[in-house]
Parts: C-alpha cells; sequence; structure tokens
C-alpha cells in the first residue's frame, strides 16, 4: 500500500473527546458457554490497531462484543480512567452510554436514506444540538480520510462492498468515539474488494488518536495493520504485545505452519532506476535489503513481512547465490515440534552478540528473522544457539 497518510494537523479525531490520549483499554473478563469458556485478562495500549488473531471459535468476537456492552461477561471493562464495568463495585455502562464506534463484517446501513443521510442520522441520535457543530467538523475530516466525498449524495445499493464499509466506518467514527472496535471488517468482501479497503485501514490506523480493537483471523490483514498483537486460542490468551516481537517468538510461531514469519520496519534509501531496485534501510540496524521497486519515496518509512519458508541459511557466506540479501547473524533459538519433518531456527541479525533463551522471547540488539528448514539440513550444518550462520532472503513483502 502506498498511498500517503492525510495531514491530521487539524483532525478533530487527534483529541477525542472524554478519555486523554493514550489512555490503556482494559478488560478481564470471563464467561462459560456449553463446554467453552472465555477466560482473558488484556491491557491494550492507548493508540493503534490491537488484533485479536485466532482460528474461529477461539472468543475474539465475544470479547468484543463484552467491550462494547452487547455481551454481558463477568469482569471488568476500563478505557484509562473511565470504567465501563467492574463486577466487584456493581458498575455496568450500558453500550449506548460507552463513548465507542463499532463496525461489523456487513455494513447496516439504511438502504432508503443517501449516504449522507446515514452519516447525519448517527450525528443526530449522537448529540444533542450544541455538540454537532463539532462533530460535524470531525465528520468532514472523516468523510476526507476515507475519500467518500463522491458518494455522500448515492443509495447504499449502488455501491460496492468496500464502499458501503467506508460509509460504515466513517459512520461509526463519526461522533468522536474513544474507541474502535472492529469485527472482521473485510471478511465479506471478495479479494478485490479487500485491497481496495486495506489502504483506508492503514490511514485510520496512522492517523486515528485512539486505541482500536480488531477482530479477524486473517494473518495477512493483521501483519500489513497491527501494531499490537493479542494471540488467542480456545478462550485464553497465549501472548499480547507488540506484533514485530510477538511474531518473532520461535515458540508461538510453531503453530503458525507456513504463515510464520517476522515483520520488519524499514526507510527507503536508495533507488537503482537501472534494474528496477529499492535499496532499504532496516529501522534499528545497519542492515540494507534490496526489493522491487513499488514507486516508494526516498525516505519512506515502509513495513516488511519476511516469511520463515523463504529464508535459508548457510554457514559461510554464498558469493556466487542467485539470492542477493544476505546477512550474518547469530542462532538464537530452535524451535521443534517433534511431529513435523521441519523446524523453526530464529536468528538475531545486524549484531554479534550473546544468543537470546530457547523460548524466543528475549531480544539483544539487531533485529529477529526466522527460518524454516528441514531437520535434516539442520543436523547437516550442525547448527547450534550461538553459532554465526549466513541468513538468505530470497522473497519479502512490501505491505506499506
Amino acid at each position: 500500500m502506498t498511498g500517503a497518510a492525510p495531514s491530521t494537523a487539524r483532525n478533530p479525531l487527534r483529541a477525542p473527546l472524554g478519555a486523554p490520549l493514550g489512555a490503556p483499554l482494559r478488560a478481564q473478563l470471563r464467561t462459560q458457554r456449553g463446554a467453552f469458556l472465555l477466560d482473558v485478562s488484556l491491557e491494550l495500549p492507548g493508540q493503534g490497531v490491537s488484533a485479536l488473531f485466532g482460528p474461529s471459535g477461539c472468543g475474539k468476537t465475544t470479547v468484543l462484543r463484552a467491550l462494547a456492552g452487547l455481551y454481558r461477561a463477568a469482569g471488568q471493562v476500563a478505557l484509562g480512567d473511565e470504567v465501563w464495568q467492574d463486577d466487584t463495585r456493581g458498575l455496568w455502562t450500558p453500550t449506548h452510554q460507552r463513548a465507542l464506534g463499532y463496525v461489523i463484517q456487513e455494513a447496516a446501513l439504511f438502504p432508503h436514506l443517501s449516504v449522507s443521510a446515514n452519516l447525519q442520522y448517527g450525528l443526530r441520535r449522537a448529540a444533542a444540538a450544541p455538540q454537532r457543530a463539532v462533530l460535524q467538523h470531525a465528520l468532514d475530516e472523516v468523510i476526507e480520510l476515507l475519500g467518500i466525498g463522491a458518494l455522500l449524495a448515492r443509495r447504499p445499493t449502488t455501491l460496492s462492498g468496500g464502499e458501503r464499509q467506508r460509509v460504515a466506518i466513517a459512520r461509526a467514527l463519526a461522533t468522536r468515539p474513544q474507541l474502535l472496535l472492529m469485527d472482521e471488517p473485510l471478511a465479506a468482501l471478495d479479494a478485490r474488494r479487500k485491497a481496495e479497503l486495506l489502504p483506508y485501514l492503514a490511514r485510520l490506523q496512522r492517523s486515528l488518536c485512539i486505541p482500536i480493537v480488531y477482530v479477524s483471523h486473517s494473518l495477512d490483514e493483521v501483519v500489513q495493520l497491527a501494531d499490537h498483537l493479542v494471540l488467542m486460542e480456545a478462550g485464553k490468551v497465549l501472548a499480547s504485545g507488540p506484533l514485530a516481537q510477538t511474531l518473532a517468538r520461535v515458540d508461538l510461531a510453531l503453530a503458525l505452519g507456513e504463515q510464520a514469519g517476522v515483520v520488519l520496519q524499514a526507510v527507503v534509501a536508495e533507488r537503482d532506476a537501472g534494474w528496477h531496485l529499492l535499496r532499504l534501510d532496516v529501522a534499528g540496524v545497519v542492515l540494507p535489503l534490496w526489493v522491487r521497486d513499488g514507486g516508494q519515496a526516498i525516505g519512506q518509512a515502509v513495513r516488511l513481512r519476511v516469511l520463515a519458508r523463504d529464508v535459508s541459511l548457510a554457514t559461510a557466506p554464498q558469493p556466487d547465490s542467485s539470492i542477493g540479501n544476505q546477512w550474518a547473524g547469530t542462532l538464537e533459538a530452535v524451535a521443534d515440534d517433534g511431529h513435523a519433518s521441519s523446524v523453526l531456527v530464529r536468528v538475531c541479525v545486524g549484531a554479534q552478540g550473546p544468543a537470546g533463551s530457547d523460548s524466543g522471547s528475549g531480544s539483544g540488539s539487531g533485529v529477529a528473522v526466522l527460518a524454516r528448514l528441514t531437520r535434516r539440513s539442520c543436523q547437516h550444518l550442525g547448527l547450534q544457539v550461538g553459532q554465526v550462520v549466513w541468513v538468505q532472503v530470497k522473497t519479502v513483502a512490501l505491505l506499506d
């Protein structure tokens, strides 16, 4: 995605009513439905996208509905100092009194009203007359942010699925909520419509100073949008932390199978027009990486995804290899689930330092890269924690 973020200097959404900027979202929720037990404890950042990720039926949507007050789970929910639920004190704030926006899979717009009338209906219901001028200004900013100005006179039935979702998001943001909840907003869209909507979701991620909780079972969506990752399974939180650090844990990556990999931040440093390539400098280390030129500007910050299956290892430099991106690093961890024919290896590149723990949860200087190898290759190379190896990166996905 290459669209530049719109200016946020005067964006009212950067000053939400109520909770101060950066207020974390905290929740402890427990509920039993038949044989299914949901028991989670969360503390999510007060800005950016926190993704709840896991297989269908793990409890992601139940958590989201409980945060919104649409489902009564036992426990506590608080946004900063504002407590919406605390069963120990008998506190409960109903949904309509919680300053939040909620977006679901299907945009529930009124078909007989224009896009503009759908948005204005939300404003009239949400605010008293003295506040509407302020909220109208916020809505104008949202319309610009989501690129729906040309759609205002149209009816929802004439819009594409991606356009309808953009209108639904605008309606959810029109009242300047303190929290935005999104329940698989791309699930009902085909690949083309997903590609249409993703750049606008990325703009939200860069532009809003409120927490966004995003439910998905698509790791492709998560790595493009999320800043914080919550991995869920069978009603439990397996891990919660910054996206890049969490994905780099080999103990967690085993469960991701072919999707295992890392996300890196980089800056476009050089363009080689003759070969149609860009040189990226990976953030935090001196680590050049050449990729295909996608038209990004020099100095632009980008996000990269490097899958473990696209990384190979060698015990010495390979000057005659067709793989141009080769980095020296220190092997930090090896994970083997005991069943598959392959193992996951984590290497710290960009720095020479002490090896991390076997769990792969620690990290020194440099950045972590995962590689998936066969057991045979691992044994043939004699790989051991602390060993210096050469990482060969075959393919990189440029996400921004």
